[in-house]
């Protein structure tokens, strides 16, 4: 079921996180992840993997490398890991209902951004097939911008979107998978809908202002943005 949501006022630009929100990278993630992990004898399960969805890489890699105890330094697992998705990300589907909405705040010019945890370069790695409407975003803001001091859950990244689109924070909705990016986005002063991993627990995400199943449930009108009939 989709979470209450709270009562905000009218919404004047979208920031969107990437991975497990717009793309179908999380599995990705977890796929690589495992194989490292496995190397050394260790496993790589779901008690691990709720902690680190939404960290920027530097501190993913210190959380792995820490919980499952590697012997190997967290410079070290980025290192080992690195290859290994970029055999994999170009191969990224797109979550439901991703595009269609994409395609539909722009058709109305509402100001739109990714905001995410990436570098530069694992972003072109993940939207190889979805270059078209990825192409449709105002701006794009990753985690190695120059004007982003610290990742999420620090607010830098959706405060430089917001900044570039000429929208104030108050005025930006952000969509989230993690609690680290709606952690994030609240920082920011923004409002912010969680759309969390099925395995996810709600309680993770009480400092929402609403949680989703899927893109796909969310009804712009509500918010003051243009009304869109779902495919």
């Amino acid at each position: 079921m989709n979470a209450p949501m709270k009562t905000f006022g009218p919404i004047k630009a979208v920031i969107f996180d990437m991975d497990g929100l717009l793309l179908d990278t999380e599995g990705i993630y977890t796929e690589v992840t495992s194989l490292i992990a496995e190397r050394y004898g260790r496993t790589f399960d779901w008690s691990i993997k709720q902690n680190i969805i939404g960290r920027g890489a530097n501190d993913l890699a210190n959380y792995v490398v820490q919980a499952l105890d590697l012997p190997i330094s967290a410079e070290e697992f980025l290192l080992i890991r690195e290859p290994l998705m970029r055999e994999r990300f170009p191969k990224a589907q797109a979550m439901p209902g991703a595009e269609e909405l994409i395609r539909h705040l722009k058709a109305h010019n509402i100001p739109i951004a990714v905001g995410t945890s990436s570098s530069r370069q694992s972003f072109g790695q993940k939207t190889t097939l979805h270059r078209d409407w990825f192409a449709l975003f105002d701006f794009i803001v990753t985690a190695d911008d120059p004007e982003v001091g610290a990742a999420k859950p620090a607010p830098d990244i959706f405060l430089t979107a917001a900044r570039r689109l000429g929208v104030a924070p108050e005025d930006c909705l952000v969509f989230e998978d993690s609690p680290f990016g709606v952690t994030a986005a609240k920082a920011a002063g923004m409002t912010a809908i969680a759309i969390p991993d099925a395995a996810m627990a709600d309680e993770k995400y009480a400092h929402a202002d609403g949680i989703l199943r899927t893109l796909k449930a969310f009804t712009p009108s509500a918010c003051g943005l243009p009304a869109l009939e779902w495919a």
